[in-house]
């Protein structure tokens, strides 16, 4: 019979245990020094690669301004490099290469639709007026109308009016429905939501894919309270232009107020879907705790 004494083997057991433990924990401090140099290499490499884009951005900027040096004449680079600022938010920049543009040559309309553009996105509306009506003054075209128009009404200005019915008598469908809209647009702004409303929905007869209008029908109507009404109206707008990013805002603004929060979340996360830089949408979440 074979008999096994285990109590005189326990040392080796003990011995065996230790080794284990040993190596397990050198394996453990070894995976957290690979760790450690791959998180400072990803780190590394990361900052190498924002080192590299701005190297290529600063000289992209370097290759336009030298350019414009030596083509003081070319209209094409101060726009490039106008882009270039614009596409960087430095509007400062992109305003500043502008109005030296304008010093060199003020009868351009072009360069005063830059200009008014630039001020317009940078949300100083009296600028982008000013640049707008010189533009018109060299190019009386119906472009320039239909802007003015739009910037009258946003600061209730009743020259709005005065363009639209002028557009309205051209009796071209086209300027019709964008006069219909400057009306409507004039009356929000002026407090005067039921007779905005009837404007858009006159604008939306003539053209019902016109997405302005029922984003600023919605708008009126959340305006007055009327939740539900606006959704009805929003939910028409997405379903004819499933990426309308705006239409899903309001859609979650009206839904909040219906104490619907869940559901706002996922109108404006389908916003951001759409618009992945939309502030309002963004903003809209972090006050609903959804970062």
């Amino acid at each position: 019979m074979l008999n096994f004494r285990l109590s005189g083997n326990c040392h080796v057991a003990d011995d065996c245990s230790a080794y284990f433990c040993s190596m397990v924990k050198l394996i453990l401090q070894t995976l957290a020094v690979l760790m450690i140099i791959i998180s400072c290499n990803n780190q590394d490499h990361a900052k190498k690669r924002e080192e590299a884009a701005d190297e290529i951005n600063t000289s992209r900027e370097n290759i336009l301004k030298d350019s414009i040096l030596k083509f003081p004449d070319s209209l094409l680079f101060k726009e490039k490099l106008i882009q270039y600022y614009r596409d960087s938010d430095e509007y400062d920049k992109a305003i500043a290469i502008a109005n030296e543009a304008i010093k060199k040559d003020s009868i351009t309309a072009r360069l005063w639709d830059i200009k008014a553009n630039l001020h317009f996105e940078n949300e100083d509306t009296a600028n982008a007026i000013n640049a707008f009506e010189t533009a018109f003054k060299l190019d009386p075209s119906p472009r320039y109308l239909l802007l003015l128009g739009s910037l009258y009404a946003q600061t209730r200005n009743n020259r709005a009016l005065i363009i639209a019915d002028a557009l309205i008598n051209t009796k071209l469908p086209e300027t019709e429905k964008e006069a219909l809209f400057i009306k409507g647009l004039y009356y929000s702004y002026t407090g005067d939501k039921k007779t905005a409303i009837s404007f858009f929905n006159k604008c939306l007869n003539l053209d019902n894919r016109h997405m302005f209008a029922y984003r600023e029908k919605g708008i009126a109507l959340y305006d007055m309270g009327k939740y539900e009404d606006a959704i009805a109206v929003l939910d028409k707008a997405v379903t004819l232009q499933n990426n309308f990013d705006e239409g899903y805002y309001w859609l979650g603004r009206c839904l909040e107020k219906l104490n619907k929060p869940n559901d706002a979340i996922e109108e404006y996360k389908t916003a951001l879907l759409y618009s992945p830089d939309y502030i309002e949408a963004k903003d809209a979440l972090a006050r609903l705790g959804i970062k």
